[in-house]
């Protein structure tokens, strides 16, 4: 293999597919990135066996070849280059790539690349179109309610459904659950239910960055996997395997008082909150009240501990049905609020033992149900 590339491409790419290598592995050759021509295009990739990134970047190409190169060794060498092209060559007998940029030559001892697993190519006939800046704002609405704890794994999880024009995204750790929808521009050529590891989306999220054009979802048949395809990075992620809870038995079906507040003013009465209740499990106060017909209805937050002491915050509102008392996580409040983006957001409640549901006011493609706590004396 001998090979030409620009160094800031390269960096780029080994960024990219970095985060799915392996830490700690059994097998090396996990903890290597795997270097191999493709088509007049260099070809990078890592894998965990759970999470695979796959980048491709322009190269000129010499005589074709691949390897597997230690990751971090690799990074952190590239990283030190100058910018610039830089060429790399592989003695195939010792399996030792030369890596030179600048007036820097390196040898890096490197593993067969038979050795690394196949991260077989998605069928693109089969995929499903999706909205790349629509996909953006779904994982950011929702990542954040997966569980982070393996106790459930099904929880780690975000249930991706696809009907006909409709996509769905749903997200809970069993104390609070996040809702996102959105419509496909071509409709689906068939239903599908899947569990994508949140992990994996929060990957595909930060690869998105600013990118707009469109992007290929693939659920290839028996394999238990599902594959993202961009231009350039094609992520391929193992599918969660059981059966998600029913989340619309979750959403409660009414309410008895409707609060809408500013979103800003509310996130920073409940960001004040926080710094008081995170050492009482992150517990806040909510009192609801209506205004009367001069006066707006208020929303008053209050928050408390034994340690550091108390905090009190009021906000106007405008509250139809009766006067609540609740008590959340502010710090699940915090989550949603910081991920709307429309100036009012409105609060359902109804007793102090029901859940709540916040959703931004002018949209009705999100949904955010919070889990009440137990109100203190």
């Amino acid at each position: 293999m001998k090979v030409t590339c620009l160094q800031e491409n390269l960096a780029k790419g080994l960024n990219i597919v970095s985060r799915a290598v392996a830490s700690r592995s059994t097998l090396p050759v996990l903890a290597n990135v795997l270097v191999a021509t493709d088509q007049s295009r260099l070809r990078l990739a890592a894998t965990n066996l759970e999470l695979g990134i796959t980048c491709w970047i322009g190269a000129k190409i010499e005589e074709e070849g691949s390897t597997t190169v230690p990751a971090k060794t690799f990074i952190d060498l590239v990283n030190t280059l100058p910018q610039g092209t830089m060429d790399m060559g592989l003695n195939v007998r010792t399996q030792t790539l030369n890596v030179r940029g600048g007036a820097f030559v390196n040898d890096i001892k490197c593993i067969d690349a038979q050795e690394f697993p196949i991260i077989p190519p998605a069928d693109l006939s089969q995929g499903i179109s999706l909205n790349v800046v629509d996909l953006r704002e779904m994982i950011e609405h929702v990542i954040f309610a997966a569980a982070t704890d393996d106790a459930r794994p099904i929880l780690t999880g975000v249930l991706v459904k696809v009907e006909g024009e409709k996509l769905t995204f749903a997200a809970t750790d069993g104390f609070r659950l996040s809702v996102r929808t959105a419509s496909l521009s071509t409709p689906a050529r068939e239903n599908v239910t899947a569990i994508i590891p949140a992990r994996a989306l929060a990957e595909l999220a930060r690869v998105l960055g600013d990118e707009s054009e469109g992007l290929v979802m693939v659920l290839p048949p028996g394999r238990g996997q599902v594959i993202f395809h961009l231009k350039d990075v094609e992520i391929v992620s193992q599918l969660i395997e059981g059966n998600f809870p029913d989340y619309q038995h979750i959403i409660p079906k009414s309410f008895t008082t409707r609060t809408v507040i500013s979103t800003q003013g509310f996130l920073k009465a409940c960001k004040a909150a926080d710094i008081f209740a995170r050492e009482n499990a992150h517990t806040a106060r909510l009192k609801i009240t209506p205004g009367a017909e001069m006066t707006p209805g208020t929303l008053e937050m209050t928050a408390q501990s034994a340690e550091t002491g108390s905090n009190e915050a009021k906000v106007d509102a405008t509250v139809d049905g009766g006067g609540v008392e609740v008590a959340f996580n502010v710090k699940y409040l915090v989550d949603a609020l910081n991920v709307i983006n429309t100036q009012n957001v409105a609060i359902e409640t109804s007793t102090s033992t029901a859940p709540g549901v916040i959703r931004p006011v002018g949209r009705e493609d999100y949904l955010y149900v919070v889990m009440p706590m137990r109100l203190g004396k």
